[in-house]
């Protein structure tokens, strides 16, 4: 992000305000200059992009951001922005979860257009301003700090009670009047026998390693906090569909929080350190000659693009960047190379397949999709829109509500889908849509879905 933006001026030409036809391009966020937490400054260019939103209005229906926005100025007096109370900008600030999909998919002024707008930018900024000034609640600190509550969450026996507790109405209530954790919202089980206990000991067999195009046709496993604690049977699968297919699969010798939880609260010192932790061993892997993969397309993205701009002179995180993929982009780039394996021996009939926001954000298309779809007797139809879960953002009582509209249509549409399987490769986002559907089926991981379609039995 670049923090002296250009302002809107009554000489800039009508082709100028009709959009811009360039591909998009993506300043670096520009965190530790002195002028980002600037709150004069910060003031000042919400007011500069609020106005600019308020004249196009296009992205009113992609979260609630926008409606928020859009009510405070037709509720004021004038019906304009300068009529707004500024300290109700905050309240747009609290409805940004930085999914990012306004600024890939909506907005026509994003860089290099000459307004330069990059709205997730510029609430994470305000995040960022909001987190300095010491005005985080404890609620989101806790809920942000996933190495923690895991370690603690995942430990023998504690695991056991904490699950019971999250499963009871009154361990809800308790949840719900500590945390502010709404009593509907999907909270994840914790394992105490993790991923990373499950593949330490584990000797991936003998695999062709054979290189091809970008991949190496070896892979290091980025288990995430998810992947790890919460349901590691999607790694499992990853590992079984992966070694299937005659590419071996590693463990780093540890991992961190990819720092998303903290990024979304505007915690970037936080998320520094991380990075700072994180890096020592996915460099070691990528040097010994592997690939890295992680289930979880949030951690992805972190590694793909908002460290990147956050750290836009880090050849660490340059290099990870290059060898970090999205578990089925990665297989779609072998099946390219011609050495996907297609004896597939069990049709999976109609899957309803939800596209999560971090994936699409990407813009690797649609992997997922495309690889099931090899699958005889199977026909996918994606659905490209948020499921409302977005982080923590949908499991807060002050937010569940709004996300549960924001996630109908989704839910609405794997509800008459009439599908033998409904899927998205955020399993959080997958229990977002299970709350919401009459029957609440679970989702099956398209992992899951592909290691079925192989005949391949679950790794014990």
């Amino acid at each position: 992000m670049s923090v002296g933006r250009p302002t809107v001026s009554d000489g800039q030409s009508n082709s100028d305000r009709e959009g811009n036809l360039e591909a998009p391009t993506r300043h670096a966020l520009g965190w530790q200059e002195p002028q980002f937490y600037d709150a004069g400054a910060l003031q000042k260019e919400l007011e500069r992009v609020f106005d600019i939103c308020h004249g196009c209005r296009r992205c009113f229906n992609l979260c609630n951001a926008f409606p928020t926005l859009f009510d405070l100025i037709d509720e004021s007096k004038t019906g304009e922005l300068d009529a707004v109370d500024k300290n109700s900008y905050g309240q747009v600030v609290n409805q940004c979860y930085l999914c990012d999909m306004c600024y890939m998919t909506k907005c026509p002024y994003v860089p290099p257009h000459p307004w330069n707008v990059d709205f997730p930018h510029l609430m994470l900024r305000a995040k960022a301003v909001k987190n300095r000034d010491g005005a985080t609640g404890w609620r989101d600190k806790v809920l942000s700090s996933t190495d923690l509550v895991g370690k603690i969450a995942g430990i023998p026996v504690v695991a056991e009670v904490v699950n019971a507790v999250t499963k009871s109405s009154m361990g809800r209530k308790v949840l719900d009047a500590v945390l502010g954790v709404h009593p509907q919202a999907p909270v994840p089980a914790y394992r105490s026998n993790t991923l990373r206990k499950q593949l330490a000991k584990r000797v991936s067999p003998a695999a062709t390693a054979q290189a091809a195009g970008v991949t190496r046709g070896k892979v290091a496993l980025f288990a995430t906090c998810y992947g790890n604690r919460n349901e590691p049977e999607i790694g499992l699968d990853l590992v079984r569909v992966f070694e299937h297919n005659g590419i071996e699969v590693a463990l780093l010798e540890q991992e961190h929080c990819c720092g998303m939880p903290k990024l979304e609260l505007g915690d970037l010192q936080a998320v520094a350190e991380l990075k700072d932790k994180n890096l020592p061993s996915m460099l070691a892997m990528i040097e010994y000659g592997y690939d890295i993969v992680a289930p979880i397309p949030s951690c992805v993205l972190m590694f793909k693009q908002e460290l990147p701009l956050m750290f836009p002179d880090d050849a660490g995180i340059a290099a990870v960047k290059r060898r970090i993929f999205d578990p089925f982009e990665y297989l779609a780039l072998r099946h390219k190379s011609g050495l996907l394996r297609t004896d597939f021996t069990r049709p999976l009939g109609k899957v309803s397949y939800h596209v999560a926001c971090h994936l699409r954000v990407q813009n690797i298309g649609l992997k997922t999709r495309d690889i099931l779809q090899l699958i005889p007797g199977t026909t996918v139809e994606p659905i490209e829109r948020c499921s409302g879960h977005n982080g923590t953002y949908g499991v807060k009582r002050a937010f569940r509500d709004i996300s549960m509209k924001i996630g109908k249509p989704v839910i609405e549409r794997v509800q008459a889908s009439g599908a033998d399987f409904y899927a998205s490769d955020c399993p959080m986002a997958g229990h977002q849509i299970q709350s919401g559907l009459d029957n609440g089926s679970p989702p099956t991981h398209p992992l899951t879905l592909l290691r079925m379609a192989y005949g391949l039995e679950a790794l014990a």
